[in-house]
Formats: structure tokens, C-alpha cells, sequence
């Protein structure tokens, strides 16, 4: 007979795959567009072209992180907590300030940029040239912190389907509307399209969010303070992070810049995104919803830890094997995604996919340092994670080129993870599962037996061996997935297939 920890358990496997196969199946549709969008953007542009676009998108990154001031991350969780408690009006008065100071920050952040674009260019391309275009940017700026208040709206209140739509829409007219713009104009239309993709953004934000029934509230200036002191003094921590994140990959497309010059640059750009398209739909799901859950229970740390392991269980089941497909097949995969031109990044998006099998095992834990609020722990955690990264970056790029860039992502997650695992360990008393133990020591050891196959093997047998460790990974995450639901959550066409329990 089932226990009531055992049913819990079970229905909260349930949130985690339902959770992450509406996301997951956005992310689908996504990966479709992006097939054909980074096609056709190799195609039309090359590797340099593809460099000077990651560029770009690394200034638009950093300067909306500055200029958001941590607002989005933060909103997220004060409307989780707000919704938790059941409280309507104090769900209301977030929403209005969040809404009010994102537009705000917006223009600052777009007006900022506009006035530094020579300096910025300076720093990023070493000639004034890319000044007008930085100045540009700004407006892309504003439209994504803007479109981000609006998500953190919907994230906080879990209307998952609704983010799910967006990440559809997003990718499908970013896809229709940066092509062409590249097409016509060549590299020049990089940044037009970036700004026409932030534009998506915000409005299919803005259509979803305003389909929220928020209740009706008049704030005073005192509260409207109170409100944005909440937020700003939480957000300035996650925007800390986020610039120490984003200001990280931004230096390091320069270093390989700088040492390789701007092809490297596109090499890495079109590793990284392809390195991060499988994992990105798992660590999505992750943010969305995993984390308004884990808010929710945090001053339980029984419930907070078993959310923990049980999300980590499910990720590595998903994740795992479509990284060792990837490990793989990344050169059949970098000409698909790509052209024939960036296969030399093939073994650098094999380092890559290595880093994100650590990421995915490690990312739950994380979550367990900003559900608790600690913000100092949360800050100097991403202090170090940064000096680590970027200081290996700089020690083995000059040695192996962008291929040390990939490296230096696997050596922090190597390290990243076990002080994750400690900070979370004294947080909340984490412990892993037997599971979870078991399944980290397998897909890492069969990552790491089918890397060393395709560095040391003729590619034939190399792929042979990777495909049978993927098949074998796939089947054994199949079993464990279907033991872990409840047999009334499951298809009714395969139940007879199943074993009959004890």
C-alpha cells in the first residue's frame, strides 16, 4: 500500500514532468526555429558574421542585466510568495510596481547604453566603428527589460502555458523577421534584427500578461516605495549574479577574440548555442517552475530538500541522453545547425557538453541559495564562480585556442558543482538520494567513455560506441521514468506493457 509520502512524491513527479513537457515541448518548437534560423544566419554571414552577431547579443545581455537591475529575477519571487499566501491585493500591488519600474528601467538602461556606445565599442571591437550600432542596441535593451517585468508576472504566478506560447511565438518571428533582415542587408542587419527581436519579445509578453486577472489597486507614493524597495533591494543581489554571469561570457568572447580573431569568435558563438539547445529546455523548465515551487516550501527544508533531489532525478534522466547524443554526433550536428565551415568547433562543443552535463546535475541544488533568500552566499558564490571561469579562459585559451574555452566552462562546473553542493548541504541540510548518486556516477562515466572515444577513435567506431551508450541511457532513463510515476498519470496504451507491482 502506497504511503503518503509515496503518493506526494509521486504527484510531484508528476508537476515536474508536466512542468518541463509544456516547456519541454516549446523548447521543441524552438529548437525547429532555431534549426533553420542559425542555418540560415551561417549561411548567409559565415563564421565571422556568426561571431560579430554573438558579440552583439553579449552587449544587449550585459546591458539589460545592468539596466534591470535584477527587477525580473526578483519580481519572480516576490509574486510567488504573494500568490502563496493568498493574498490578492498584495499580488496586485507587485504586479503594478514590477510592471512600472521595468519600464523605468528600461529607458535608463537604453539611454545608458546609447551614451557609452563608444567606449563599449572600443572595449568590444577595438575600433569606433560599431559605435552607431551599440548606440541601437540600446532600444533592444529597453524592449527586453520591459518584456521581462511582463514575464516574471506570469513566471511568479506558474501560468506556464502562457510562457510556453511565448517562447513559441518569440521563436517563430524572430526567425521570420531576422532572416530576411540579414538576408537584404548582410551583416549590417545584425543589429536591426536584434532590436526586431526584442520588439517580439515584448509584445508577446505584453499580450499574455494583460490576459491576467489582477485585482484592482490604488497605491499610495509610500507604498509604491515600499513595494520597489522590495523588490530592488532583492533584485540588486540577482543582478549582481546576472552581470558576473553574462560580463563573464562577454570577456571570454573577447579573449578568444582578441588571441583568434573573429572567426574563433563565431566558432565558440556556434558551439555555445549548440552546446546549450538540448539542456536549455531542461534548465528552462528548471526556472520557471521549479523554483516558484521550491520558493514556496523554502522554510521547510524536508520539503525543500526532497523537491530537490526529486527535480534533479528527472532532470539527469532527461538530460543525460540527449547529451550523449549530442557528444556524439557533434559533427553531424554542426554541419546541420550550421555549414561545413565550423567544424573546428566540433571538439569545443564536445568540452561544452561535458560543462552542461555538470550544470544539469548542479543547477537544482543552486536553487536552494536563492529560494532562502540568502543573498550574501548567492553574490560571492557568483564572485567566485566568475574569477574561476574567466581566470581559467584566460590561462588555456592562449594554450589551445577557443577549444580552451570549453575547458575552462567544464573546469567550473567541475568545481562550481562541489561548492554548490556544500553551500546547499549547510543551507538546508541537502543530502543526494541513493538515485540520484547512482545516476550522476553512470552519465558521467558514460559521457566520459563516449568523449574519450571520439578524441581517440576512427569517427565509425567512435559514433558506434556512442550510439549504443546512448540507447543503453535512453532505455535505462525510460524505466526509471515510468517506475517513478503513478500508473493513473501514465498513457493508457502502454499500462498493460508494464510490470505488475509486488
Amino acid at each position: 500500500m502506497a504511503t503518503t509520502n509515496e503518493v506526494s512524491s509521486g504527484k510531484s513527479y508528476v508537476q515536474i514532468l508536466r512542468s518541463t513537457a509544456v516547456i519541454g515541448g516549446s523548447s521543441v518548437v524552438n529548437i525547429g526555429f532555431a534549426i533553420v534560423r542559425n542555418k540560415g544566419m551561417a549561411v548567409l554571414l559565415g563564421p565571422e558574421g556568426v561571431g560579430l552577431m554573438g558579440l552583439y547579443s553579449s552587449i544587449v545581455d550585459l546591458a539589460q542585466t545592468l539596466g534591470g537591475l535584477g527587477v525580473q529575477a526578483s519580481g519572480v519571487r516576490q509574486i510567488a510568495e504573494a500568490a502563496g499566501s493568498g493574498d490578492e491585493q498584495r499580488v496586485a500591488r507587485t504586479a503594478k510596481v514590477l510592471r512600472r519600474i521595468s519600464l523605468v528601467l528600461g529607458l535608463i538602461g537604453a539611454v545608458l547604453l546609447a551614451l557609452l556606445s563608444l567606449p563599449v565599442a572600443v572595449l568590444t571591437f577595438d575600433d569606433r566603428g560599431h559605435a552607431a550600432g551599440v548606440a541601437i542596441l540600446g532600444l533592444a535593451v529597453f524592449f527586453r527589460t520591459v518584456a521581462a517585468g511582463q514575464g516574471a508576472l506570469i513566471q511568479g504566478l506558474r501560468e506556464i502555458s502562457s510562457l510556453a506560447r511565448i517562447t513559441m511565438l518569440g521563436a517563430f518571428f524572430s526567425t521570420v523577421i531576422a532572416l530576411p533582415t540579414v538576408y537584404f542587408f548582410g551583416a549590417q542587419g545584425i543589429v536591426p534584427a536584434l532590436v526586431a527581436m526584442a520588439t517580439v519579445s515584448m509584445l508577446t509578453s505584453w499580450w499574455h500578461s494583460r490576459k491576467i486577472k489582477i485585482a484592482p489597486t490604488t497605491l499610495s507614493l509610500q507604498q509604491v516605495g515600499q513595494e520597489a524597495s522590495a523588490l530592488l533591494k532583492l533584485g540588486v543581489a540577482f543582478m549582481a549574479s546576472a552581470v558576473l554571469t553574462f560580463g563573464a561570457a562577454y570577456v571570454i568572447r573577447i579573449i578568444v577574440l582578441r588571441h583568434d580573431g573573429v572567426v574563433a569568435a563565431g566558432l565558440y558563438q556556434a558551439a555555445w548555442a549548440l552546446g546549450g539547445l538540448y539542456a536549455g529546455f531542461i534548465l528552462q523548465a528548471m526556472g520557471t517552475d521549479f523554483y516558484p515551487r521550491l520558493t514556496g516550501v523554502s522554510r521547510d527544508n524536508a520539503a525543500c530538500n526532497r523537491l530537490v533531489n526529486e527535480q534533479t532525478q528527472i532532470s539527469m534522466l532527461l538530460a543525460g541522453p540527449g547529451l550523449l547524443a549530442t557528444l556524439t554526433l557533434a559533427p553531424v550536428a554542426m554541419t546541420l545547425f550550421y555549414t561545413p565551415e565550423f567544424q573546428p568547433a566540433v571538439n569545443l562543443l564536445r568540452w561544452i557538453c561535458l560543462g552542461m552535463m555538470l550544470r544539469i546535475i548542479s543547477w537544482p541544488m543552486g536553487f536552494i541559495v536563492l529560494a532562502k533568500g540568502a543573498q550574501r552566499v548567492f553574490f560571492w558564490m557568483e564572485v567566485a564562480a566568475t574569477v574561476v571561469h574567466v581566470g581559467l579562459a584566460w590561462l588555456l585559451v592562449p594554450m589551445f585556442g577557443p577549444i580552451g574555452a570549453g575547458g575552462a566552462f567544464f573546469g567550473l562546473y567541475l568545481w562550481h558543482g562541489m561548492l554548490t553542493f556544500l553551500v546547499a548541504r549547510r543551507l538546508s541540510g541537502l543530502r543526494w538520494s541513493g538515485m540520484n548518486q547512482a545516476l550522476a556516477v553512470g552519465f558521467l562515466s558514460a559521457a566520459a567513455v563516449v568523449f574519450a572515444a571520439c578524441l581517440a577513435l576512427p569517427f565509425w567506431i567512435a559514433t558506434a560506441i556512442g550510439a549504443l551508450v546512448t540507447v543503453a541511457s535512453g532505455l535505462c532513463s525510460l524505466r526509471i521514468l515510468l517506475k517513478l510515476l503513478p500508473l493513473d498519470a501514465l498513457p493508457q496504451a502502454i499500462r498493460p506493457w508494464l510490470p505488475k507491482p509486488a
